[in-house]
């Protein structure tokens, strides 16, 4: 079936990558499997719906590149720097020992050797396009095996274009060795030139012009896009891929203060425009003329899919990685690329291979690009289960790693912190100005060199099981994980539970649902950062904003500030707090519980999540905020905090045999019993007939001084 008109066919094929998507989310499938196989289904081994093969390959590559511009978005030069070295080791060296192994392979399965050599080549090189977009869906871009994944599959493009210039060169009659590399001094001259020109226009051009492009947002879109565009076209003009010189745009705009904005705008476009780049992928598998090369492409597709991760694994355990980071980094070479069917066109059209051995190639990447995505969509659970037979793949000390940590095992740490995002890192800031001891842990490299001079941290993520064995979870009081994600964080409190960790449990839960499935799994308290940003914001607009009328000319405003739990600002009256005499500001407003306190008395008491409205001078309402936060460091707790401790009754304590009421326990020690654990029974909320005994256990709450007290004597 084909239409006439390419606007019905287009419409026709988003439509059917929609009922098969459905599909596929009903099946619970990746939707690149999905995408391929409606690719299948419009292509000439299904419907043949598609007949505009040019105007879908066009949209195909815009999707590509603009894919490669938001990765290089995320890569400065820092970073390139750093992971250059793994990144050019790894990636050379898979391609040439899987050439190697691919080779033997080949001719052991009775291939001629000019096909044996088309055939091992097409087995080294992996889908940039596809581990990106994976990668970029489970938001493991940043992680360490993400950046050094990205670093190799960049190598492994480059090794592409010289690849097809050898073979290019055989293929015009023998070409001398003379002129072979005539042509690879010539690529290594213009991609000098390419990279020279981006870096003129980084140093001299970008600092003026972004600034004013900014001005309107979607200009500076529409500038973002002709960029990766123009670098795309570039970059295949002068003989590399789309791919690299897309790459390389993206990473010429990292450095400025505008790429966060310009990310974020072009994510939709870019998926949608992948959806066609997946489509034409499906769409150009001839299913028909693959069934005799079944058994063949079944050994070629083990090979890619268990032979090149542990290729990986092993060049990266021998420069000091990780086994976890080199297995999750593997993963991604587990698949042939669409650069491989590219390989094999061109070895057709020169005449060194048949249709059979295209044939053969095109089978093996139908299979492993859709098991890969399956091992990298579920690679943390498949690590757990083979995470035994990876250790002889990791020096005794993976030095690589563990000099990012300064975190020992040793050291005494009152809180793990997992996760130092934006809200982990706040949190972080926080829980330091408390003088809490925190150990920090994240897979951000950069993000822990920033945070390296403040706290200890340590390289990892939540989703290692191992990573408890690299923690101070004995001396820890708290384990807190600031990730919204509820397999994960589910998995965390199973770890914990089987290394029998005594301290408390803090999971992150995105909505009320995972809340409670945090709890009920032993969460002893979960983070709603969304609800409680939104409780935050319906009270400063419910207390604060209707209190300044419109059009009110006068220099001043109104700021709303949340006291934390546990400020030692708590349970003090508004009459000891400085906060005019040091900040010129007044607090007109506290409200609490949904109750609005106005012009408060001073000895009004504050507690914890009280909102404080202040009014002031803009800029003095700033150093009001400064201030309170200060105090949450500075200021001693106040005497009459409130406390909370566990006491016991001695063998032979006078209180033994008496009721609570004969003990009188708030005369003599200023305290109120709040509980009573007697042998197997736990009495709450205990009355004054209830009698005590020997060995009981008390849970007392009271002013601190007074259970400090009470508890220098105890057991009573």
């Amino acid at each position: 079936m084909a239409f006439e008109n390419i606007f019905y066919e287009i419409t026709a094929i988003l439509l059917v990558a929609s009922v098969v998507g459905v599909l596929g989310l009903a099946l619970r499938q990746p939707l690149i499997v999905s995408l391929l196989a409606a690719g299948i289904l419009v292509g000439p081994s299904g419907t043949g719906l598609i007949t505009s093969h040019d105007q879908i390959e066009l949209l195909a590559h815009i999707g590509i590149s603009l894919l490669l511009f938001v990765v290089g978005l995320k890569l400065d030069l820092h970073l390139i720097r750093t992971m250059g070295k793994v990144a050019l080791a790894t990636g050379l060296g898979q391609v040439i020992f899987t050439s190697i192994f691919g080779f033997f392979i080949a001719l052991g399965l009775g291939l001629p050797v000019v096909a044996a050599v088309y055939v091992a080549v097409a087995l080294t090189f992996s889908s940039t396009i596809i581990i990106v977009k994976l990668l970029s869906d489970k938001r493991e871009i940043d992680s360490l095996h993400g950046r050094i994944a990205i670093g190799f599959l960049i190598v492994q493009d480059i090794v592409v274009v010289l690849v097809m210039i050898g073979l290019s060169a055989f293929g015009d009659g023998g070409g001398s060795g003379r002129a072979l590399w005539m042509d690879i001094a010539w690529v290594i001259g213009k991609g000098a030139a390419f990279f020279l020109a981006v870096a003129v226009a980084m140093r001299y051009v970008f600092p003026a012009l972004l600034p004013r492009l900014a001005r309107s947002q979607e200009l500076l879109v529409l500038f973002s896009i002709a960029w990766a565009i123009l670098l795309a076209s570039l970059g295949d003009a002068l003989g590399f891929s789309k791919e690299v010189g897309a790459f390389l745009g993206g990473v010429s705009l990292a450095s400025t203060p505008f790429r966060e904005a310009i990310g974020t705008r072009l994510v939709s476009l870019r998926d949608f425009l992948l959806v066609f780049f997946f489509i034409d992928l499906g769409s150009r598998l001839d299913l028909s003329m693959l069934g005799t090369q079944l058994p063949k492409a079944l050994v070629f597709s083990l090979f890619v899919l268990i032979g090149n991760p542990i290729i990986v694994m092993a060049i990266m355990g021998y420069m000091g990685y990780r086994r976890r980071t080199g297995f999750l980094a593997g993963l991604t070479v587990a698949q042939i690329s669409e650069f491989s069917l590219i390989l094999g066109a061109l070895g057709l059209s020169l005449g060194h291979i048949n249709q059979d051995i295209m044939g053969l190639i095109t089978l093996v990447g139908l299979v492993t690009i859709g098991v890969s995505t399956y091992m990298i969509l579920y690679s943390g659970r498949l690590y757990q289960v083979l995470t035994p037979w990876l250790r002889p793949l990791e020096r005794q000390n993976p030095y690589r790693e563990t000099e990012r940590d300064s975190a020992p095992q040793a050291l005494a740490a009152e809180v793990i912190l997992l996760g130092l995002g934006n809200y982990g890192g706040a949190i972080a800031r926080k829980l330091l100005r408390r003088n809490k001891q925190v150990v920090g842990v994240d897979f951000d490299p950069e993000v822990l060199t920033s945070w390296r001079p403040s706290l200890p941290v340590l390289y990892g993520d939540v989703g290692d099981p191992e990573i408890l064995e690299h923690l101070p979870v004995d001396q820890a009081l708290w384990v807190v994980s600031t990730v919204r994600d509820r397999d994960l964080n589910l998995g965390l409190q199973k770890s914990l539970e089987n290394r029998n960790f005594l301290g408390k449990v803090v999971l992150t839960a995105s909505n009320e649902d995972e809340a409670e499935d945090f709890l009920e799994a032993g969460a002893d308290a979960v983070l709603r950062p969304f609800a409680d940003a939104a409780d935050l914001a319906v009270e400063y607009l419910l207390e604060a904003m209707h209190l300044l009328p419109k059009n009110l000319d006068w220099p001043f405003g109104l700021l709303a500030v949340r006291l934390a739990l546990g400020s030692p600002l708590v349970n003090r009256s508004l009459r000891e707090i400085p906060l005019r005499r040091e900040t010129g500001v007044s607090i007109i407003a506290v409200g609490r519980a949904g109750i609005s306190f106005y012009d408060p008395e001073p000895e009004l008491r504050l507690t914890p999540g009280d909102r404080l409205i202040l009014v002031g001078r803009p800029e003095n309402l700033k150093q009001a905020r400064e201030w309170l936060e200060e105090q949450e460091a500075e200021l001693p707790p106040p005497d009459d905090q409130f406390a909370l401790a566990q006491i016991e009754i001695a063998t032979a304590s006078p209180l033994a045999g008496k009721t609570l009421a004969e003990a009188r326990f708030r005369e003599a020690y200023g305290v109120t019993v709040i509980g009573v654990r007697q042998k197997e029974l736990s009495l709450i909320s205990p009355m004054g007939q209830d009698r005590l005994h020997s060995g009981d256990s008390l849970l007392i709450a009271g002013k601190r001084t007074a259970v400090d007290r009470i508890q220098q004597t105890s057991p009573l």
